[in-house]
C-alpha cells in the first residue's frame, strides 16, 4: 500500500485558516499570489478564494485589518492592519492612566515613560495606531532618532512592513559616511548636531517620523531638515506624548496620542489630537 509522502495530502480547511492567517498577519502590506496558496495547500484557487472570504470578514468583524484582493492575473491578497476607532481610545486611555502618577515626574520638567515603551504589547497598540494612520499612503522608511523612539519606530515599522532608520546624536565609523544636520534643540535652545548613514535613505523615499516626547519640537525640525538632506519626502510626524507647555514650537503638523506635562512634582496626562488626526 502507498505511504502519502509530505504535501500529498490536501490540507483542511480549519489548518489551512490558521496557517493563512499567521502567513499574513506577519506579513502586512505584502501582496501575496492566489497561486502561492493553492501550491502551498495542494488545493484549487476556488478554495483559497472561499478561505480569504473567510479571513476577510473575520479580521473586519474584530477590527483587526483589511484584507485586500487585487483581481487579475498579476493580483491577490494584502493584508492591511489597523485599529478601529473605539479600541485606540481605550489605548489611549490606558495610557493616560499609567502616565497620570505624580511618580513619574522627573526634574527638569521631564516624565519617565521608559518601562511603558519598554512593554511590548504597549508598543504593538502604539503602532496599530500610528500605522492605521497611514494605511493607504505608501511610506518607505520609518525615522526616529536614538534612543527612546527605536521601539516606536520599530513597531510602526513592523505594522507597514517597512524599513525604519535610526538618526544618532554622535557619529559611529560603523554607519560608514553620514549626512550630519544642525538644529536647536526646543529644550535647551542649544545648538546641537544629528547624523545619518548616507546608505539609509535613497532619494525621493516617502518617509515617516516618529517619536516619544516632544516639547519644543526641535529634534522632531532637525529629523525633518535630514529628510530633506536626502531629497526625500516628509509624509508624516506621530509622537507619543507632547508637553503643552507655553513657548513656540518647531513643528506644525503632526499627530500626538497624549498631551503629557510636569511640574511641581506632578504629571498631567490628556488625550492627544490623534482623534482628529487619524479617524476624523
Amino acid at each position: 500500500m502507498h505511504k502519502p509522502e509530505v504535501g500529498e495530502l490536501k490540507v483542511r480547511r480549519s489548518d489551512r485558516l490558521i496557517d493563512m492567517t499567521r502567513y499574513l498577519l506577519e506579513r502586512p502590506h505584502t501582496l501575496v499570489p492566489l497561486t502561492f496558496f493553492a501550491e502551498r495547500y495542494d488545493s484549487a484557487k476556488s478554495s483559497i478564494s472561499e478561505d480569504l472570504t473567510i479571513l476577510k470578514r473575520t479580521f473586519q468583524a474584530r477590527g483587526t485589518g483589511l484584507l485586500e484582493t487585487i483581481p487579475g492575473a498579476a493580483g491577490g491578497t494584502r493584508f492591511l492592519p489597523y485599529i478601529l476607532k473605539e479600541e485606540a481610545n481605550q489605548v489611549v486611555e490606558t495610557l493616560i492612566n499609567q502616565m497620570s502618577s505624580n511618580t513619574r515626574y522627573l526634574p527638569g520638567g521631564y516624565v519617565y515613560m521608559s518601562d511603558l515603551l519598554g512593554n511590548p504589547a504597549t508598543l504593538r497598540q502604539i503602532g496599530r495606531i500610528f500605522a492605521t494612520q497611514y494605511l493607504n499612503q505608501d511610506v518607505d522608511a520609518v525615522m526616529t532618532i536614538a534612543t527612546k523612539g527605536v521601539p516606536i519606530a520599530q513597531s510602526v515599522a513592523d505594522f507597514l512592513n517597512v524599513p525604519f532608520v535610526i538618526v544618532r546624536h554622535d557619529t559611529e565609523i560603523t554607519e560608514g559616511s553620514t549626512v550630519n544636520v544642525n538644529y536647536v534643540s526646543g529644550s535647551s535652545t542649544r545648538i546641537e548636531k544629528m547624523s545619518l548613514s548616507k546608505r539609509s535613505l535613497k532619494p525621493d523615499s516617502n518617509v515617516l517620523i516618529v517619536d516619544d516626547y516632544m516639547r519644543g519640537g526641535g529634534t522632531i525640525g532637525g529629523m525633518m531638515s535630514m529628510v530633506d538632506e536626502f531629497d526625500a519626502n516628509l509624509i508624516g510626524v506621530g509622537v507619543v506624548a507632547e508637553s503643552t507647555a507655553p513657548g513656540g514650537r518647531a513643528v506644525k503638523d503632526y499627530t500626538s496620542l497624549m498631551r503629557v506635562d510636569a511640574e511641581n512634582d506632578t504629571v498631567i496626562s490628556k488625550p492627544g489630537n490623534y482623534l482628529e488626526k487619524i479617524f476624523n
